[in-house]
């Protein structure tokens, strides 16, 4: 196995930005994929070497081929009367080449002599022989250009037989077989850039600002497990003494404030932890450390469950306080909660979920309090905690459930609007979304990734 070691600046947001996943990969038949870091706005610019649409046309490809191959046929045989031209009239100059060279050679003799000849018949000689000098070398430039040319016959030659099979190989396929093989190779792609959902958090940029409304506390996401048709939004205002959740069909539809359903919780939330993973919302139920279950199908509560020991009613909320004690949140491995107990001295505790019962999987106990913690993100099983929900904050400690270790990091984020009260990964759009002090945004993330490839070469 090869390791190549890619960074992914990947802002990527439905349909205010499109979806760009990339990577930079050898799949076979000739494509390749590459990944820029950005462009000038921030945002994630991908490229595909692959063959050009054209291509799927046979007949305008094949149309083009056969003109380029009469071209050099009729070159070639232009090429051919010329070559023949050539080595008839060079075998007159050969002749006149060796004739002219016996006669240099006899002038030697008698003008090693030249006391035995007659002065005026000496004079004449030379005169010819001077006159006939300057042709030998424009016969030995003859000679070069006479072995050019046959090379260019041979090369025009092999240039022919090339593109004959060319054309050959396009008329051996069908439009429509064609397109299954563009089909084929178009879902190898996107197999190889579903490779690249996890990688180690190493910048965040922006924010964009999408929208502002609403309090100076709340909640919006989107669900990272619907499918790529399925952009909606979940808007949760507040963070408490509320049960109403907004939903919109689109990001288009929440920029312009159409709403497509609400929802009337049974229970209270408590703070702006939560989450919609696979179609179900998750959120603190207010005064207590159930976590609630709320299908959005079938409109009720479907599971709902203590986080044991879990700290809740501003017990170990984050710094900005509104009870934060639990946050829920999704990554690329699952559903996750964030909380804090007595039992670790206030500090951080990580708990991965099952997401139908909302049972404690695993559970990581880090040394970072939580009440000295802004906000947190899973990426990749990997905890990232900002130090602070004011201006100034930075992403200053992580914690990976791999290895069971953590790390002290210095990552800036802008606080734009100067309060913080909502930070989440989405893996899907692979991007975080904050509510920041009553505006709804969106930050880039730069991913340092690892793709493993069986690619030896």
């Amino acid at each position: 196995m090869r390791a190549l070691f890619v960074v992914l600046k990947p802002l990527c947001f439905l349909a205010l930005l499109g979806y760009c996943p990339s990577a930079t990969v050898r799949p076979k038949e000739g494509w390749q994929v590459y990944s820029s870091a950005q462009d000038a706005d921030g945002r994630c610019i991908c490229t595909v070497v692959a063959p050009e649409q054209s291509l799927c046309s046979r007949d305008a490809k094949s149309r083009q081929l056969r003109q380029l191959l009469e071209k050099i046929q009729n070159m070639s045989q232009s090429i051919e009367v010329l070559n023949l031209r050539t080595q008839r009239d060079f075998q007159y100059v050969m002749k006149m080449e060796s004739q002219m060279k016996g006669l240099r050679s006899k002038f030697r003799q008698i003008e090693s002599n030249r006391r035995t000849l007659l002065t005026k018949n000496f004079q004449e000689l030379k005169g010819k022989m001077n006159d006939l000098q300057p042709l030998i070398p424009v016969l030995e430039q003859y000679k070069t250009d006479a072995t050019l040319i046959s090379q260019f016959k041979l090369e025009i030659r092999n240039l022919s037989l090339v593109l004959t099979a060319i054309q050959e190989e396009i008329g051996a396929y069908d439009y429509e077989e064609l397109q299954q093989r563009v089909l084929g190779l178009e879902g190898r792609l996107r197999n190889c850039m579903n490779k690249l959902t996890c990688g180690k958090l190493m910048k965040i940029t922006g924010p964009i600002t999408v929208k502002t409304s609403g309090t100076r506390f709340g909640a919006w996401m989107t669900d990272p497990q619907a499918s790529p048709k399925n952009n909606k939004v979940w808007y949760m205002d507040s963070y408490t003494n509320n049960k109403i959740v907004r939903e919109y069909k689109s990001v288009s539809d929440f920029v312009a404030g159409i709403e497509s359903r609400t929802y009337n919780l049974p229970f209270h939330w408590a703070g702006t932890n939560h989450v919609v993973y696979n179609g179900s919302l998750y959120y603190n139920k207010y005064q207590s450390n159930i976590i609630v279950r709320y299908s959005f199908e079938s409109g009720r509560v479907t599971t709902q469950r203590a986080l044991e020991s879990a700290g809740f009613h501003n017990v170990y909320p984050y710094t900005w306080g509104g009870f934060s004690d639990i946050d829920l949140m999704a990554d690329e491995l699952g559903l996750w909660a964030i909380y804090a107990t007595n039992q670790n001295a206030g500090n951080i505790v990580i708990s991965q979920l099952d997401p139908l019962t909302i049972q404690v999987l695993n559970s990581w106990n880090t040394e970072y309090s939580k009440r000295n913690a802004g906000e947190s993100f899973m990426i990749c099983g990997t905890l990232y905690i900002t130090n602070s929900h004011l201006t100034g904050a930075k992403v200053y400690y992580s914690y990976s459930t791999k290895t069971s270790t953590y790390e002290y990091m210095d990552i800036p984020i802008h606080n734009q609007y100067f309060h913080m009260s909502m930070l989440d990964y989405n893996a899907r759009d692979r991007a975080l979304y904050g509510w920041n002090n009553g505006h709804q945004v969106l930050f880039n993330v730069t991913l340092f990734h690892i793709i493993e490839t069986d690619d030896e070469s």
